[in-house]
C-alpha cells in the first residue's frame, strides 16, 4: 500500500511539474508575442492630450484650435519611426469653465484618447468659453489618471496644455504633476497665451521645464491666415470624389457618414484653404473609419462580408451576393487609393507653394504643437 501511495504521489509531481513547465512555456510564448507587438512599429502611436483653457478670455485659442487642427494632423501624418508611420491618437480636456463641476475643478473630459478624427473636429467645435478658475497642475493630474497613456517605450506621449492663469492655482501642485507626468514617460509642453516674460514669471515656463518639454507664449487672438493655393480647387474637387467611395454599415454608419459631412462644413466655414487641409487629412493613413466605414473595416480586418446582417449593409447592397458585395467593396478601396494617391501628390506641390509664402515668425497655435513635437520626437528616433 506504502508503495502504491508512493507510486501515485510521485505521478501526481511528475504532472504537476509537467503542467507548470507547459503553462510556463505557454507565458513565455505569450510574453515573447506581447513583446514583438510591443516594439511593432505598427503599433507605434503619438499620443497627444490638448488641454485648453475655455474661461471667457480664451474664446481666440479656441478659434485658432478649430482653425488649424488638419494642419497639426497633416504635420504628424508625415511622421515616420524607422520606414513606418506611427498611429495617433489625440485626447481633449477643457478647463477653466464655471459650466463645469467645481468639485472636479471646472475640468473635463471632452474626449478619451481616439483616433478618430471626425469626433475630434466634433467635439473641438462644440467647446464655448465661460468663467473661470483654472486650475493647470489639476487639469494635467487628471489627464494622468484618466487616460491610457500604455507603457511602449517607443510611443511619443505628449500633453500640451493651453491657458494665460498663473500655472500654480488650485489644489493639486503642477510639480507633483510632472513627477507623475515624467513616471509614464509623458512630457508637459506648455502654451502661455500672451506675452512671454509673463508667462515665465506665472510659471508657465517652469512647468513644461520640469519634463523637459517646451514653453511657448503665443498670439492667440491673432486670426490665422489661410495661404491659398493652385491646387485648392482640384483638390476639393477629389474630396466630392472620396466621400462617394465610403460605404456606412452597422448602427451607426448614416450618423457618421453625415459627421464626416458635417466636419468637411466646419472646417469650410474658416477658409477654402483650410477646407484642403481637411482634405489632405483625410487622404492620409491616419484618417480611418473602420467603424461605420464597410471599406476600411475590410481592409484592416476588422468585419468579414460573410459575417454581416444583412440589417447592417446600406439598401444598395441588401439583396446582393456575397460574391458581388465583395466585389464593389473591393472596387470603392481601388478607387479610394487613386483619389487619395493624387490628392498627395497635390499637396506636395501645396506645401511647396504655401511654405514659400508663409510667414517664419508666425506664433499660433499650430506652429507651437508642431514646433514642440518635431523636438520632441527626435529624442524617440522619430523622422520627418
Amino acid at each position: 500500500m506504502k508503495t502504491q501511495l508512493k507510486t501515485l504521489v510521485l505521478a501526481l509531481s511528475i504532472l504537476s511539474i509537467t503542467a507548470c513547465n507547459a503553462k510556463d512555456k505557454k507565458q513565455n510564448l505569450a510574453m515573447r508575442n506581447v513583446e514583438t507587438e510591443h516594439h511593432n512599429p505598427n503599433k507605434q502611436f503619438i499620443k497627444v492630450a490638448l488641454l485648453l483653457d475655455t474661461s471667457n478670455s480664451m474664446d481666440g485659442l479656441i478659434d485658432q484650435a478649430k482653425a488649424q487642427l488638419w494642419e497639426i494632423v497633416n504635420e504628424l501624418s508625415y511622421a515616420k519611426c524607422g520606414n513606418d508611420k506611427p498611429n495617433l491618437e489625440i485626447a481633449l480636456y477643457e478647463y477653466g469653465n464655471d459650466r463645469l463641476h467645481s468639485e472636479e475643478g471646472y475640468i473635463r473630459q471632452v474626449l478619451s484618447f481616439s483616433s478618430d478624427l471626425d469626433d475630434i473636429s466634433k467635439e473641438l467645435f462644440s467647446l464655448t468659453t465661460n468663467g473661470g478658475n483654472e486650475f493647470c497642475g489639476q487639469v494635467i493630474q487628471t489627464s494622468l489618471n484618466q487616460l491610457n497613456w500604455g507603457k511602449n517605450p517607443d510611443d511619443l506621449k505628449l500633453i500640451f496644455i493651453a491657458g494665460n492663469e498663473p500655472f500654480t492655482q488650485g489644489k493639486v501642485n503642477y510639480q507633483d504633476a510632472s513627477i507623475n507626468a515624467k513616471e509614464k514617460d509623458v512630457t508637459v509642453n506648455t502654451i502661455f497665451c500672451g506675452d512671454y516674460k509673463q508667462g515665465v514669471s506665472t510659471y508657465w515656463k517652469k512647468g513644461a521645464d520640469l519634463t523637459q518639454g517646451d514653453y511657448m507664449a503665443i498670439n492667440h487672438n491673432k486670426a490665422t491666415v489661410h495661404i491659398a493655393s493652385p491646387y485648392d480647387d482640384l483638390i476639393l474637387q477629389l474630396n466630392i470624389k472620396l466621400n462617394k467611395t465610403y460605404i456606412a454599415y452597422g448602427k451607426y454608419g448614416n450618423d457618421k457618414i453625415a459627421m464626416q459631412a458635417e466636419q468637411d462644413t466646419n472646417a469650410s466655414g474658416y477658409s477654402k484653404a483650410n477646407a484642403v487641409s481637411r482634405t489632405v487629412s483625410k487622404s492620409s493613413h491616419l484618417y480611418k473609419n473602420t467603424t461605420w466605414d464597410l471599406v476600411d473595416a475590410v481592409k484592416e480586418k476588422k468585419v468579414a462580408i460573410e459575417d454581416l446582417e444583412k440589417d447592417a449593409l446600406p439598401e444598395a447592397l441588401k439583396n446582393k451576393s456575397i460574391a458581388s458585395i465583395k466585389t464593389y467593396v473591393a472596387n470603392m478601396q481601388k478607387e479610394r487609393n487613386s483619389i487619395q494617391k493624387e490628392i498627395q501628390e497635390l499637396n506636395k506641390k501645396r506645401r511647396i507653394y504655401v511654405s514659400e509664402r508663409q510667414s517664419k515668425t508666425t506664433n499660433s497655435l499650430e506652429n507651437a504643437m508642431t514646433k514642440a513635437i518635431k523636438t520632441q520626437a527626435k529624442k524617440k528616433k522619430y523622422t520627418w
